[in-house]
């Protein structure tokens, strides 16, 4: 499976930069299988897009305000993007109060990487010594383990010094924080949002659940794994990141039930559809997942999929790919003819899943 088979041509204006002002409003292609036009709707419309007895599934993480700006001890300019919490107190407080011991240890991505020595301490350009960052290890692609002290809850300390971690792609500055949040966050660990789930409202969850449509939570921790792209010619060469997820017990026991009794289980997200199928393949309802999802791939759970539209060449698109095989070109075809907007702050498409073997 040739890569070059996932690229197509993305126009830089289709890409959006910034969230509706309404979430709902956002567009819905609508897939309606193999030879069939699909449908244009809008995401306020899923409510009746669902049957009851379907299960809508979601992922609850929430992002963290995981880029820093700092600068090292030389003053020259330096940025962490803290993507794992590796171990460290769990309210995040700095042994002996003046940022000097103690502190949480990070999978990060540094740079200037090869510019910054192990045993460098990282500051705020302002000069506050509530936070520090000491760079380690270099664990390859920018990759680096960090020491994350603060003076005072780790959570307040980011609130203040990180910015919200938008994808380099988005160079419009972002309004409001909580548009790159979903309406239903809870626990702060991603580095990224679970884009298709920032199109929903309460008040259309609220249409969705009175349709006799249930709600399920997981939780996958967005990182490295999600948004790495492929770098390799064969796309069963690439190597997934494994990132941290959780399945409920109840949310496996609502899946099976679902299907059972002829309903679906439609994934908000790609993330929702590997916290998912990992857990069904593995049978561990937490832990951490590598899974690449390519054709032929052994769906066990997800029926339906409310999906954002992918950037070429990406590990997403691959897994769209395996999802509804490659009829996607004609839909993303569709979707740039007409107009849609592309990537995170962009409009969404609901796929059935392709019964069958793949071509």
């Amino acid at each position: 499976m040739e890569t070059a088979a996932f690229d197509y041509d993305l126009p830089e204006a289709a890409i959006a930069q910034e969230p509706l002002a309404r979430r709902d409003a956002a567009r819905l292609l609508v897939d309606r299988g193999p030879g069939r036009t699909p449908e244009h709707r809008q995401v306020a419309d899923l409510a009746e897009l669902l049957d009851p007895g379907d299960l809508l599934v979601v992922n609850t993480t929430r992002v963290l305000p995981a880029r820093l700006a700092l600068v090292k001890p030389t003053g020259g300019a330096a940025e962490v993007l803290l993507l794992e919490r590796l171990g460290g107190p769990t309210d995040g407080s700095a042994a002996g109060g003046d940022g000097g011991g103690g502190g949480s240890r990070w999978e990060a991505l540094v740079r200037p990487s090869r510019r910054v020595a192990p045993g460098s301490v990282l500051h705020p350009p302002d000069g506050d010594d509530e936070l520090e960052v000491e760079v380690g290890e270099d664990l390859g692609e920018g990759r680096r383990i960090v020491e994350l002290r603060t003076v005072g809850d780790e959570l307040d300390v980011l609130a203040r010094h990180g910015a919200m971690p938008l994808p380099p792609y988005i160079t419009a500055p972002l309004a409001e924080a909580e548009r790159y949040q979903t309406v239903y966050a809870e626990r702060p660990a991603s580095a990224a949002a679970p884009t298709a789930g920032l199109h929903l409202t309460p008040e259309l969850l609220e249409r969705i659940a009175d349709k006799g449509v249930g709600r399920a939570d997981v939780e996958l921790v967005v990182g490295l794994g999600t948004f790495r792209p492929i770098a390799v010619d064969d796309v069963r060469d690439h190597v997934m990141h494994a990132e941290h997820y959780r399945v409920p017990a109840a949310t496996m026991e609502a899946c099976t039930a679902t299907r059972a009794a002829g309903g679906r289980v439609v994934a908000v997200g790609t993330t929702a559809v590997r916290a998912l199928e990992s857990a069904a393949a593995t049978g561990a309802l937490v832990g951490r997942t590598d899974l690449f999802i390519h054709r032929p791939y052994p769906w066990r759970v997800v029926d339906r999929l409310l999906t954002n539209f992918h950037l070429p060449r990406s590990s997403l698109l691959v897994m769209i790919d395996a999802f509804v095989g490659p009829r996607w070109r004609d839909l993303y075809a569709t979707a740039l003819a007409d107009g849609y907007r592309f990537l995170s702050f962009g409009d969404a498409m609901l796929l059935d899943r392709s019964e069958g073997p793949r071509p």
